[in-house]
């Protein structure tokens, strides 16, 4: 008898047992399952920014005027930290360029020449600061008149040095610096801000100009801007820029060796014409023409237009919708009228 109530016993015990483990799964490890899933957050993708400006910043531009006479062309500095540099002719055939320089440190720009009148209205559709070391009458006319900011090394001394290393003649010898022009900038009580909107769209993605209206290859631009002065432009396809050469040389930072390169050309031509005894020119870039926009190894047709000394310049592709460049500095070459530019 006892026995049998052992048994009994034991068989509840199991029972109960198992009673336990059934619920302890049916519910227990069932709520677990219907608890909300953990989820593990993907690492942040790192948003793509605009390398050649910072598109938030509205620091204003700074234009200085750089001299591109052939004693002074392997002694230029500075030109890769611009974002903008401007080439078009002056007296004697030779040409001068305004390179524009935004959120910039660079620690020798130059050399820097004197202001041609012309010159100004491409400082002013960039809201720049005007640079110059000295000016022609007509340009101290209009700076006055136009009122234009300049910091102007005939004047204000400071922001100015000359290299007297150099073995040439002293009008090829002034540098400035980016610190330098700060500082007398703020001295001078001008304006450091602008709410103008950037002169060019840019892309972060890269653009192919191949798929456009007209478009040709781009391996090679040469720019005839007189019996003096002729730029070519060469694709390099490994980094996607163009090198810079003066009349068959490859043009270099004085300082650090680099070759000067270009990821966009913007090229058109204007008429131009002496005004003076001394040759100095007129051009006639108020109007509107055609061009060609280049890029990446390939060119493509465009118009440009310019309303005013002051507006901006509208450069379009043949479609009518307005250019948009590649991330990278831009080289607007202003070529007289019925020069020879062959692209290939």
């Amino acid at each position: 008898m006892k026995l049998r109530w052992g048994r009994i016993v034991m068989a509840l015990i199991i029972l109960v047992v198992m009673v336990g483990v059934v619920v302890y799964f049916v519910f227990f490890k069932q709520k677990e399952s219907l608890k909300e899933p953990t989820v593990v957050d993907n690492p942040p993708v790192e948003e793509k920014k605009l390398q050649i400006l910072d598109l938030e910043s509205n620091t204003r531009p700074i234009a200085v005027m750089i001299n591109n006479h052939k004693t002074a062309q392997p002694l230029q500095t500075g030109l890769n930290d611009a974002y903008l540099v401007y080439e078009i002719v002056v007296e004697g055939g030779i040409t001068r360029m305004l390179a524009v320089y935004k959120d910039a440190d660079t620690a020798r720009i130059g050399t820097v020449r004197s202001s041609r009148h012309y010159f100004l209205d491409y400082a002013l559709e960039n809201d720049a600061i005007y640079v110059h070391y000295g000016w022609s009458p007509q340009a101290e006319t209009d700076i006055y008149n136009l009122g234009i900011n300049n910091v102007n090394g005939m004047v204000d001394g400071n922001p100015f040095w000359r290299d007297t290393t150099l073995n040439v003649p002293t009008e090829h010898t002034v540098y400035t610096s980016m610190e330098g022009l700060n500082e007398t900038i703020n001295n001078k009580g001008y304006r450091t801000t602008t709410d103008e909107d950037n002169l060019l769209k840019y892309s972060i993605d890269e653009i192919d100009l191949s798929i456009f209206e007209g478009a040709i290859k781009a391996d090679e631009v040469e720019i005839e801007y007189s019996s003096y002065q002729t730029n070519t432009f060469v694709y390099d396809a490994t980094n996607k820029v163009y090198k810079k050469y003066s009349n068959g040389t490859e043009r270099k930072d004085y300082i650090t060796g680099e070759t000067f390169t270009a990821k966009n050309i913007i090229t058109y031509q204007v008429p131009n014409y002496s005004m003076d005894e001394k040759g100095r020119q007129e051009i006639d870039n108020i109007g509107s023409g055609e061009g060609y926009f280049i890029s990446n190894g390939y060119a493509v047709p465009i118009t440009w237009e310019k309303d005013a000394p002051a507006t901006q310049t509208v450069y379009r592709l043949l479609n009518g919708q307005e250019i948009t460049v590649n991330d990278g500095n831009t080289y607007i070459q202003i070529q007289p009228e019925n020069k020879n530019i062959e692209i290939s």
